[in-house]
């Protein structure tokens, strides 16, 4: 099962549309999604899963290999029941339940400039929604906590479908992403700026890792949780226009997208002049060129440090 190509998924965004591939952990039970724009495609798994380690609270289950492609296997029911407080829980009671002839269910995911392999219990079918129709999730992560599900909507039968975090699942996965990211963080310095950034991102671990960045650099922000947020305050009367110097938003939010946020500020007169960069871990080079088409400045991965830096050095001290 491939996914969308990517004319398809970049019109869906013009139109503050977007893709979400419905799946379950277990039979029956709770349907969960993820951006099909993150999903390289779903397949049947029956080779070799080649153990890394055999640690009991381990969340990688090994590596596999699928096109001569050798990646990372991440059962997320396993993850759903990890909790960063408690690192040492052992998890192999919580990984996804097959029958002993059935083929693994696997999600080849491509975000953050990584690919790796999801052990799920089925995929269900697309959903197409407009991001209006998704619902920013509150008190987020629901009866697991720590913050996995990002936001949510309704399925065809009006069924509830969570939308994963699955940004956080890296991060929890592969703790030395932000090990490194907090060595690039030593290297950046202070900007000498009276302007500040309006910052929009809907997943909490993203907004913690951007204000980290901003506060290094010594730049006030006020941060919001989506575009329509964002939108709200910068076009609020009240808003003194000529203190922003910059916007840096997400491309996927709930009620506005980063593709909406940039066409309402390019198009309108009075904010047309404020650069914009999307901040997004949809790192395919459609996306750029997408965000690049509807006016933004730049468009960096997912929470650089470095290129922040640039960015805002180009951009804000202009």
């Amino acid at each position: 099962m491939a996914m969308s190509n990517i004319d398809q998924v970049t019109n869906l965004h013009k139109n503050n549309e977007l893709q979400l591939l419905c799946f379950r952990l277990e039979k029956g039970r709770d349907l969960y999604a993820v951006n099909v724009f993150k999903i390289r495609e779903v397949v049947k798994y029956n080779g070799t899963i080649t153990i890394v380690g055999h640690e009991p609270n381990s969340l990688v289950e090994g590596l596999i290999t699928i096109r001569e492609l050798t990646i990372p296997l991440i059962d997320m029911r396993k993850w759903f029941f990890y909790d960063p407080a408690i690192p040492s829980k052992d998890l192999r009671n919580y990984a996804v339940q097959r029958e002993k002839n059935e083929d693994d269910i696997i999600m080849i995911c491509e975000f953050s400039r990584w690919t790796i392999g999801v052990r799920i219990y089925e995929a269900d079918r697309i959903l197409n929604k407009k991001w209006t129709e998704i619902e920013q999730s509150t008190g987020v992560g629901g009866s697991n906590g720590n913050g996995k599900l990002v936001s949510r909507t309704r399925y065809y039968d009006g069924k509830l479908v969570q939308v994963v975090d699955i940004e956080k699942m890296l991060v929890d996965v592969f703790p030395w992403i932000e090990e490194e990211k907090n060595k690039e963080m030593e290297s950046i310095h202070q900007i000498q700026t009276t302007k500040k950034v309006l910052l929009a991102d809907d997943s909490p671990i993203v907004l913690k890792t951007m204000q980290a960045i901003l506060n290094r650099l010594g730049i006030a922000h006020l941060d919001f949780i989506n575009g329509q947020k964002l939108l709200d305050y910068l076009f609020n009367p009240e808003t003194d226009i000529n203190d922003i110097g910059l916007i840096i938003t997400d491309l996927e939010m709930p009620e506005a997208s980063g593709f909406e946020v940039i066409k309402q500020v390019k198009t309108n007169a009075i904010s047309k002049h404020i650069p914009i960069v999307v901040n997004s871990s949809m790192s395919g080079t459609s996306n750029e060129e997408m965000a690049l088409s509807l006016d933004a400045d730049d468009f960096i991965s997912k929470s650089n440090p470095i290129q922040i830096e640039k960015a805002v050095n180009k951009l804000m001290l202009r």
